[in-house]
């Protein structure tokens, strides 16, 4: 049963939506069952603060979901991947810019190595990107900080995670 969750800001004032985003992002398995996560640095309106993101953005028009993950993944990872599995939906938001989140995860497999080619003003954002056990990216995440920005993003991420783990064991 895919996960469902639906979360709130509470790291920044409300003052209504004005719009919401689709959002497709993949939990991307190596050949040695490694994880891909980025190291994000922001310093904008919302903080300056660096936490862990799994790779995705949005759906573009015309695109589903899972066209989206994939799209992103040779964005941001230079990587072509294969959807295995999906993992959940998670809303959530962002009271500082006025704007909800749809985000659809997707359980995937590296297929092959293209060239990464930011395409976004997010994707700057991306420090570097690591490969590391699943159990480890629980470890980054669970230790990440709970406010601002880092919060809501390892509230949205690391239900995530913990369910990928309960999906490879019954692989």
């Amino acid at each position: 049963m895919p996960i469902q969750l639906e979360l709130i800001d509470d790291q920044y004032e409300f003052h209504g939506f004005n719009h919401v985003r689709n959002v497709a992002r993949a939990i991307v398995l190596d050949d040695e069952g490694k994880v891909a996560i980025h190291l994000i640095h922001r310093n904008d309106v919302f903080c300056d603060q660096s936490y862990y993101e799994t790779p995705g953005g949005g759906v573009d028009e015309g695109e589903s979901f899972e066209q989206a993950a994939v799209r992103e993944c040779e964005e941001e990872l230079g990587e072509k991947i294969e959807v295995i599995d999906y993992i959940g939906e998670v809303v959530d938001a962002y009271n500082l810019i006025g704007r909800k989140n749809i985000n659809r995860y997707y359980l995937c497999r590296f297929v092959g190595k293209t060239k990464r080619h930011y395409e976004s003003e997010g994707d700057t954002l991306i420090q570097k990107t690591i490969h590391v056990d699943l159990d480890q990216a629980i470890a980054l995440y669970e230790s990440q900080d709970d406010t601002l920005v880092a919060g809501l993003v390892k509230r949205r991420e690391l239900p995530i995670l913990l369910e990928t783990k309960k999906m490879l064991q019954k692989l």
